[in-house]
């Protein structure tokens, strides 16, 4: 699906303009345009990023290219292209954390937004402020372009502060009770942060590129606004790695635990064999197939017998508690 906004020289709004009427506000340089390819096919993304934008078959490549790319920024003279990388809503679980792409190009007058997902919830939160806020376009095809970038990044912080609930029920639970369900979890943050971090990392640089005096695609007035973004993929990016910190001392912790609770377990079956091993003994022994035995005939020698192992377990536990083991 395309998508498309124009606001014209005269200040006049427009949206969803013909594949032509976008060629020609492209061509012309004048007013600001906004195009929204929604889960193109490849005819509508050929169609548009092609034939009517005219831009480089590299980038174009990467626009269709459906596995894992890293985010970055390409600058092609006349527009820059972007990669980053969103989360979407539903993926807000931290045991199945996904994120998707965003690709952006940004021209002098224009800014197209190209994704594959299902929903995009950054650019769709953009698109309803078209309306409410005139900023976004009186402020040119840069401050749309940061609009979008920063929206992308807010959605980060909400899944730092629930990994920090997280990882806190976690130790709880680590040290009340460690169970298997409670070390898929662990594994579970610990491979959302991972991936975090493989995509924080990239995007903080693309971001720290764009506030400086790198591209004169972006105004000098409007830099800041890009490093307030960086500023908090900074901040993001610290978090996440105070929170792996974190995971990983957890799962030491559990590891301990269990094994603390295998001792324990070892422990007690020791000293129980133990304690069993000279009853067996003399079980045994009166089990033999002699005909002359001393306390065969003996009135008290099953009662003996049975005193002489109630002693031998009592002495065996009180050495056993002398020497804390148990």
């Amino acid at each position: 699906m395309i998508r498309s906004f124009f606001l014209s020289p005269e200040q006049q709004q427009s949206r969803n303009l013909s594949l032509a009427e976008i060629g020609r506000v492209r061509n012309s340089g004048q007013g600001l345009l906004w195009v929204v390819l929604d889960r193109p096919d490849q005819e509508e993304l050929l169609t548009v990023l092609r034939d009517t934008f005219q831009f480089h078959p590299l980038s174009i490549e990467d626009c269709g290219n459906e596995g894992y790319q890293t985010p970055k920024v390409d600058d092609y003279g006349e527009y820059i292209f972007l990669i980053s990388h969103a989360l979407l809503p539903q993926n807000q679980d931290l045991a199945d954390l996904e994120m998707r792409e965003l690709d952006l190009y940004l021209g002098r007058n224009y800014v197209v937004s190209i994704y594959r997902s299902a929903e995009m919830p950054p650019v769709e939160r953009v698109w309803n402020r078209l309306e409410k806020d005139d900023r976004l376009f009186k402020n040119g095809a840069d401050f749309l372009c940061h609009a979008l970038l920063d929206a992308l990044v807010d959605d980060y912080m909400p899944l730092i502060d629930s990994m920090d609930d997280e990882i806190e029920w976690l130790e709880d639970k680590v040290l009340e009770k460690p169970s298997p369900e409670t070390l898929q979890r662990i594994l579970a943050l610990k491979h959302a942060t991972l991936s975090l971090r493989r995509v924080i990392g990239p995007e903080r640089e693309v971001v720290n590129r764009l506030s400086r005096d790198e591209f004169d695609l972006i105004a000098p007035n409007h830099r800041i606004y890009f490093r307030d973004i960086y500023d908090h993929l900074v901040r993001i990016q610290d978090l996440s790695e105070s929170v792996r910190d974190i995971v990983s001392g957890t799962l030491d912790i559990y590891l301990s635990a269990t094994s603390n609770r295998l001792n324990e377990v070892m422990k007690a079956l020791t000293i129980v064999s133990t304690i069993f091993l000279p009853l067996s003994f003399i079980a045994g022994v009166y089990g033999m197939n002699f005909r002359y035995f001393p306390e065969i005939n003996w009135q008290y020698g099953y009662l003996y017998v049975w005193l002489l192992f109630a002693v031998i377990v009592i002495a065996m536990l009180l050495f056993f508690k002398k020497r804390g083991w148990f």
